[in-house]
């Protein structure tokens, strides 16, 4: 019971900790949970990882909630799940809730401004190491390569929603997925009636 209590504590405030170091949102929280949850903790894969946000992000929610919750289930169960999903949310929770009254006055402060520009660039560099590490995890053929390119320039060119493109890529990845199935049955059984 005491080493349950300490591994649900050792993810509540690993949740704690990503929450509370991330400016930008679920996706800005990338390498933070790299970091903590990969290289540090070796809780889930980087495929895993992958997989998650590609879930997260093509369900209702919060990404970086639907993450700590996936995680946390993957983890401790359903709650584990629970408690990933509260450790993330605490910080913002704790920092809205001390900060309501001063957020329309920030506005008004030429430092506060400058400060949250900064935090975006820092915010854009962290985004763009974590996608050249999963670029490298993902991209492992022609095809992979091609249809990445061809997701960037609908969404960016085109503004083509990301749902579309989400919903899309789910589809296309189920019917390949199937006629490899079929494909590899296929071949086993000529194999197997010679």
């Amino acid at each position: 019971m005491k080493n349950k209590l300490k591994q649900f504590l050792e993810l509540y405030f690993a949740f704690v900790k990503i929450g509370a170091f991330t400016f930008g949102g679920g996706l800005a929280m990338m390498p933070i949970m790299q970091r903590e949850l990969i290289e540090k903790r070796g809780w889930v894969s980087e495929e895993e990882l992958i997989d998650y946000f590609a879930i997260g992000q093509s369900t209702p929610g919060i990404i970086a909630v639907n993450v700590a919750t996936f995680v946390g289930y993957k983890k401790l169960g359903w709650l584990g799940g629970i408690i990933g999903t509260l450790g993330v949310v605490t910080p913002s929770w704790v920092i809205i809730m001390l900060l309501a009254g001063a957020i329309s006055s920030v506005d008004k402060y030429p430092l506060a401004q400058r400060a949250l520009r900064g935090i975006n660039v820092a915010v854009a560099a962290l985004l763009t190491s974590v996608i050249v590490k999963f670029t490298k995890k993902t991209i492992k053929n022609f095809w992979n390569a091609l249809f990445m390119l061809l997701a960037f320039a609908l969404i960016y060119f085109f503004k083509v929603q990301s749902v579309w493109i989400i919903l899309s890529s789910l589809i296309i990845g189920c019917l390949l997925t199937l006629y490899k199935q079929k494909k590899q049955k296929t071949s086993v059984s000529e194999k197997g009636d010679e």
